[in-house]
């Protein structure tokens, strides 16, 4: 079988599954496995795929992905070139592994599907500790304007499993951008830095502290400012559990620099 993921996500599920010999193309941004990837066509980035170049490697299955704003457009025309292809849209982690089942049956591995979703709920679901007081935790998607992750998101199912509050966990979005005065209402005891589509060597906790707006909340009078790779964060793949793992560390930081 002869597969072409056009997404991260998409393609480190392929690989966890055990099927990394049918991929025959990836996005650009594809970085994981990283000897996988390595010797594969690249067949564009995510919002610029090169249709033509794709259907010139005669996949029998396109993995596409609705996560991505803007993606439906080329999903459009993966429609008119008449490719087969699927477009999962996760919100919660539910769906994720709803995802993975669906790639697996489509690639012939259903039974590993059962594997993998054990694994990752074993290490999420079986380790979760929901704590009402835990401390409040904003993820920040992008910083100017900060975007962060609601309700319908897979992050409010991972902070609250990691013992946190979620600021924005009444909010029926995946996401929204924020004001610098409403992120000063939240009042959040942390941030967490997970930008999409920068490397984590750019991340900036400084632009966080110099915010003016923002110097009596607790988050910055503490220094509570952490980092975490947004292919652990914002990737609906199996590595989100190195994400929940993160979280956790940090929640058990806060805790025991908490005066109780």
């Amino acid at each position: 079988m002869r597969v072409i993921s056009l997404t991260c996500s998409n393609t480190e599920i392929v690989c966890a599954l055990g099927c990394a010999e049918m991929l025959v193309g990836v996005d650009k941004h594809s970085d994981y496995p990283e000897e996988v990837v390595r010797n594969l066509a690249r067949v564009g980035p995510d919002l610029q795929i090169d249709i033509e170049k794709v259907a010139s490697l005669r996949p029998d299955l396109v993995l596409a992905s609705l996560t991505v704003p803007g993606h439906e457009r080329i999903i459009e025309g993966l429609q008119k070139a008449k490719l087969p292809f699927l477009a999962p849209e996760p919100t919660r982690l539910a769906d994720i592994y709803d995802d993975i089942r669906l790639i697996a049956q489509h690639l012939g591995v259903p039974e590993r599907a059962a594997s993998l979703v054990d694994s990752m709920t074993r290490e999420i679901e079986a380790n979760a500790s929901p704590d009402a007081d835990g401390p409040s935790i904003l993820v920040q998607w992008w910083p100017k304007p900060v975007i962060a992750p609601g309700q319908q998101s897979w992050l409010h199912d991972m902070l609250l499993a990691a013992g946190a509050k979620h600021p924005l966990q009444e909010e029926q979005v995946k996401s929204r951008p924020l004001t610098d005065e409403e992120v000063h209402a939240l009042a959040p005891d942390a941030f967490v830095i997970s930008w999409c589509g920068v490397s984590f060597e750019k991340y900036r906790p400084d632009v966080l502290l110099r915010n003016p707006v923002w110097q009596d909340l607790p988050a910055i009078q503490n220094k509570r400012i952490y980092s975490i790779p947004e292919a652990y964060m914002g990737r609906p793949s199996p590595r989100l559990i190195e994400g929940f793992r993160a979280l956790q560390d940090i929640v058990k930081e806060i805790k025991a620099a908490t005066p109780r």
